[in-house]
């Protein structure tokens, strides 16, 4: 630890020559630079260990003291008006719920299981189980949000496997520990959560555009596991026969003695028409056929769907263009006076001049009462013919193929795999779906949405025989001590704010930004370097609630949208997890490592996960739609 420590000594000693230099004598000091001085003291605080939420309340409190020039009143005004803001911010609800969720999922055992259920799913792929780590790690930090819990549960089931696959100890430690990270990208993430309270944005947005960035860094983690493996097997061999060994319940083993090396499907066919050994009975046979048929059920009923939605009638517009609205036949002067066709009596002249009037139309009157009724039937059958598009019919081809040639090649052991896959896997799938689904077509709140998610972890960890009194007393033991610990930051994180806008510390930062006459690209640059750099010796919460509120002012100079800029924070704190010497998912894996793995091996495996997410940084800003798309689509 002594060169964590020189490090972060070295880091606070810049700090505070940089602000020495930059500060002007003390005759001509402003309030702006007391604010400068305050952000200054605070980092240096947090870095000796102080209490993040308190020193920023403490440091808040003081220079608005300093600020209102000894009025105390002012003082605490200030300070109770920014805490009642935190206290009712609705946004907030949803992190203790999100955090109880986590630690549910995390106590029902599911882990162990679905890391098995998927390393013998992807045995055939190059890096089988560095894929099945990088895959359980983002289902597993979807459901949880827990960067810390992650990495160490992680660490306890994969590493070990990994070490006594052959694989290099430098990459299983870098596939660990950038999977556990991706629970602060991937939604229910709470640091969307924190980031939208902050920057003002809509966390549902924040969900939305979240989403494809968060699986397209996975699929890099993942292509680059697999194709080094490829191009060295020695650094992560394949499985061997008897790690692929699976083991088949009663029931298929019996078929299978029974039928030999045929497939499942023909197997449970024949099972079902009688022919059977080793006393089984029909129910027993049908029970396997039916989990066997889920892929196509499943298959057939989101095509069912489809279809009907595309085929049902589409509503007509109402015609109103014959409608006249009332009072728009009446013109009115300019004074107000208008003329509802009350007139004088007429002259003699006027009289004997004036046209007879016209006869009512009754015959056209009846052709426009009939006209609509001869017209019905032909809406009718308009709207009950809605041709199907060309592409669902391909679609359906192309499903029916994958099927066929899928129950083709489907044997024994493979069924058994898609059984606990479907005990472990499916399960946390659907609870997810369910939480980030009614999020995103908005069908809930993200607070109604966490606690959907908080009652579906109950019922997980009940229908896994986990939930009992003690684990329900330290899920919500944590849950508080979590939930305290964002919210006292948040507290602290307003009254710190009001502080350095009251000294003029925000006008400040502006001014010297705009006099560098950037460019938003140039911004965009600056503002991520110093973010990547804070993540060294900064949480990602103290990084939220202290530099965001600096940042968000300056976005709409330079004319960048809140949303892309936090999808671009998101990436960017990940990076700053991963990035050496002070990389807090490398101590979570040492704590729980075997005593051969060294810290700088865990650094040095991080190392090109870091790459990868500084060259997913630089693929969404090229490409802003990979998560501005779905927003868009959804919401605008």
């Amino acid at each position: 630890m002594k060169k964590e420590l020189y490090f972060g000594l070295a880091i606070m000693a810049m700090i505070l020559i940089g602000v020495a230099i930059a500060l002007p004598a003390p005759s001509e000091m402003t309030n702006g630079h007391l604010g400068l001085l305050m952000l200054s003291l605070v980092v240096v605080a947090i870095m000796l260990g102080f209490p993040t939420a308190f020193t920023l309340m403490g440091m808040g409190v003081i220079f608005t003291y300093f600020a209102y020039e000894g009025n105390v009143q002012h003082t605490l005004d200030l300070m109770v008006q920014s805490t009642y803001k935190v206290m009712t911010n609705d946004v907030l609800i949803s992190i203790p719920l999100f955090v109880f969720m986590g630690y549910l999922v995390e106590r029902a055992n599911l882990i162990e299981k679905l890391f098995k259920s998927l390393h013998l799913a992807l045995a055939r792929l190059p890096g089988a189980l560095g894929v099945a780590t990088l895959v359980t790690c983002a289902i597993f930090a979807t459901a949880t949000g827990i960067v810390g819990a992650v990495v160490t549960l992680m660490g306890l089931l994969a590493m070990p496997s990994m070490l006594k696959a052959g694989y290099d100890t430098k990459m299983a430690a870098g596939a660990i520990t950038a999977g556990g990270c991706l629970g602060i990208l991937i939604p229910p993430s709470v640091l969307l959560i924190v980031y939208g309270a902050t920057a003002g944005v809509s966390v549902v947005q924040l969900y939305a555009g979240a989403l494809f960035p968060g699986l397209m860094l996975t699929g890099l983690y993942i292509a680059y596991i697999m194709i080094r493996a490829k191009i060295n097997p020695k650094c992560a061999p394949p499985l061997s026969e008897e790690d692929r060994k699976v083991n088949l319940t009663p029931v298929l083993a019996s078929l299978k003695s029974t039928y030999g090396s045929s497939r499942a499907v023909s197997a449970l066919v024949n099972g079902l028409k009688g022919r059977r050994e080793g006393h089984l009975t029909t129910g027993q046979v049908a029970n396997q056929f039916f989990v066997a048929m889920l892929p196509a059920i499943f298959a057939a009923f989101v095509l069912g769907l489809v279809y009907s939605s595309l085929t049902a009638p589409k509503e007509e517009a109402f015609d109103t263009s014959g409608l006249v609205s009332f009072g728009s036949e009446y013109q009115g002067s300019s004074t107000g006076n208008y003329d509802f066709g009350l007139e004088e009596p007429a002259s003699a002249e006027t009289t004997e001049a004036a046209p007879a009037p016209e006869e009512p139309a009754e015959p056209a009157l009846a052709e426009t009462a009939a006209q609509p009724a001869a017209e019905a039937p032909a809406a009718a059958v308009a709207a009950e013919s809605t041709p199907v598009p060309k592409n669902f019919w391909i679609s359906l081809l192309v499903v029916t193929a994958f099927l066929i040639y899928f129950y083709s090649k489907l044997s024994f052991e493979r069924l058994e795999v898609f059984k606990m896959l479907l005990s472990s896997f499916f399960p946390l799938a659907i609870l997810i779906l369910a939480v980030l689904g009614s999020i995103v077509f908005g069908l809930a709140t993200p607070s109604e949405a966490a606690a959907v998610g908080a009652f579906g972890g109950l019922l997980l960890a009940a229908g896994y025989r986990q939930l009992n009194f003690n684990v329900l007393r330290e899920s919500a033991f944590l849950t508080s001590k979590t939930t305290a610990m964002v919210c006292w930051l948040f507290v602290g994180s307003s009254i710190f704010s009001a502080a350095f806008a009251l000294l003029g510390g925000q006008e400040l930062v502006e001014q010297w930004v705009l006099s560098l006459g950037l460019t938003p690209i140039e911004f965009l640059l600056l503002s991520q370097v110093i973010i990547f750099l804070l993540g060294w010796p900064l949480e990602w919460t103290e990084i939220i609630v202290i530099f965001m509120p600096i940042f968000i002012p300056l976005l709409p100079y330079f004319n960048v949208d809140p949303l892309f800029f936090g999808l671009l924070v998101a990436l960017n704190l990940q990076t700053a997890f991963l990035s050496p010497p002070v990389a807090m998912a490398a101590f979570y894996l040492k704590g729980v490592s075997p005593p051969g793995v060294t810290l700088g091996q865990i650094f040095l495996g991080m190392i090109p996960f870091m790459f990868i997410q500084i060259f997913a940084m630089f693929v969404l800003y090229v490409f802003p739609q990979i998560g501005m798309w779905l927003p868009e689509v959804l919401y605008k």
